[in-house]
């Protein structure tokens, strides 16, 4: 209204480090789109995997969904958003990979996207992605700070923090228009964005991914099946072998947008 204010274009609130950034656009220019792959023995790797290497397996079942939480209440709560992620890496129908530990941090801002190359045994499957920030084992909340409790510190060693999740139905990889099966006998790419991040890693902690097929109830169950999910049958529900390639030829990552100092 023709006033002189010092308004930035986008002030935004980085979780992590706990600070306000103004800045002159979103995503800010100085992001730079860096991949992270998938590698053996559970590894999230800044550098592009070299051979063939056997793909990451593991078997959804409808019957048995991977709950949003430790405990699954009646309704949907808020609490989700904080939960321990500890309770899902330890099932066998979630794949876990996760850095060392960051030897400086790693400040994240704008869209995560997903480049995932699979297998799937059946017509149709869901692939959640789920980012995390590992805490390390010996990480302790001040209660100066935060959080004031008896003991005078709060434990939080090894938490993983969910700092961004998403799911994507896919039989709508290549249109949403044009819904189709998946070939069980090809790799095929699933890609999808996540929603906007604006997180530092800080040094020590490790950048997580958790790969799985329900988030359950949070999003409907896939049968699995490439049937009309609204007339589906019991029946229709059915347990696809899902495998997540991670050779040369078929890499799967996510592009991480890292904000340049």
């Amino acid at each position: 209204k023709g006033t002189d204010r010092d308004i930035a274009e986008a002030t935004v609130f980085f979780s992590g480090e706990n600070s306000w950034k103004k800045l002159n656009e979103w995503p800010p220019a100085s992001m730079k789109e860096v991949p992270v792959y998938f590698a053996p023995e559970e590894k999230l790797t800044f550098e592009p995997p070299s051979g063939e290497l056997s793909p990451a397996r593991y078997t959804s079942d409808p019957r048995k969904p991977v709950p949003f939480g430790p405990d699954i209440p009646l309704s949907r709560n808020r609490e989700y958003m904080i939960e321990d992620q500890r309770f899902a890496a330890r099932r066998p129908d979630v794949l876990v990979f996760a850095t060392e530990p960051l030897e400086s941090g790693i400040t994240l801002a704008g869209p995560v996207k997903a480049q995932l190359q699979v297998k799937v045994s059946t017509g149709d499957a869901d692939f959640v992605i789920k980012l995390i920030d590992v805490f390390p084992e010996d990480f302790k909340y001040d209660s100066t700070y935060c959080c004031a409790a008896k003991s005078g510190q709060l434990q939080a060693g090894g938490y993983q923090m969910l700092v961004r999740g998403e799911i994507f139905r896919g039989r709508y990889r290549n249109s949403f228009e044009k819904p189709e099966p998946f070939d069980t006998t090809k790799i095929e790419t699933v890609a999808f964005e996540l929603p906007d991040v604006a997180h530092t890693f800080r040094k020590g902690h490790r950048i997580m991914v958790q790969v799985q097929s329900s988030w359950f109830p949070l999003f409907d169950m896939n049968p699995q099946k490439y049937v009309d999910i609204y007339h589906c049958s019991e029946l229709d529900f059915i347990p696809a072998e899902i495998e997540v390639h991670r050779s040369s030829s078929a890499p799967s990552r996510l592009l991480l947008p890292v904000l340049k100092p």
